[in-house]
């Protein structure tokens, strides 16, 4: 299969909400891309603050059971629990895998004590740091065939995270990306004029 150019991965790259447990590449694959991702995504300073934890298999699974049992105790009712329930089960806990992305805060404090004029900024550009890692991770895997949405379950779930995969406290997580092969096709997206939001003076 011909690997997608930079522009057809971009063009291509949508949330999917209904993945199999499935992958049409290797587990050593899929580390590979992370890794490489991790090591060469640009940061500001060169901080390089973020940090991913992979999951695949039963571990996969037990986020999301994790994630479940959080949203349970939130559930304002029954009914309610149940279609939260089937949502995670159907979308994230189906999956294949699921990236984990943090930032390390005692990289964003030392360069805010080592440059206190920006002090202020750095908190923001780690956010930055952690968007190209997401963006670029998308993209990798979107690349491979596996589709994948970007979820937002912190800090519901902080403190069984940290618990159950002996995460640094210091990490502080910034979105989860279940993945696995779509099973399903994207909603119609509509785009605002290009015209509006791109400006070109030559």
């Amino acid at each position: 299969m011909r690997s997608k150019s930079l522009q057809e991965s971009i063009q291509h790259r949508r949330s999917y909400y209904q993945l199999s447990n499935a992958s049409p590449i290797s587990n050593e694959q899929i580390e590979t891309i992370i890794e490489e991702v991790v090591k060469h995504s640009p940061s500001a300073f060169n901080s390089q603050s973020a940090r991913v934890v992979l999951l695949l298999g039963d571990q996969h699974k037990k986020l999301w059971e994790i994630v479940k049992d959080e949203l349970k105790k939130v559930s304002g009712s029954e009914e309610a629990w149940k279609q939260t329930e089937n949502k995670v089960n159907s979308c994230f806990l189906s999956g294949y895998g699921t990236v984990l992305f943090f930032e390390d805060e005692t990289v964003i404090k030392g360069l805010q004590n080592q440059f206190p004029l920006y002090s202020q900024k750095f908190s923001v550009w780690s956010e930055h740091s952690s968007a190209i890692v997401q963006i670029l991770t998308w993209l990798a895997l979107e690349n491979e065939g596996l589709g994948a949405s970007l979820q937002h379950y912190d800090p519901l779930i902080d403190e069984s995270i940290q618990k159950e995969w002996n995460i640094s406290k210091d990490w502080r997580l910034i979105a989860q990306m279940p993945f696995g092969v779509a099973l399903d096709k994207p909603a119609e997206k509509s785009y605002e004029s290009v015209e509006k939001r791109v400006k070109v003076f030559k």
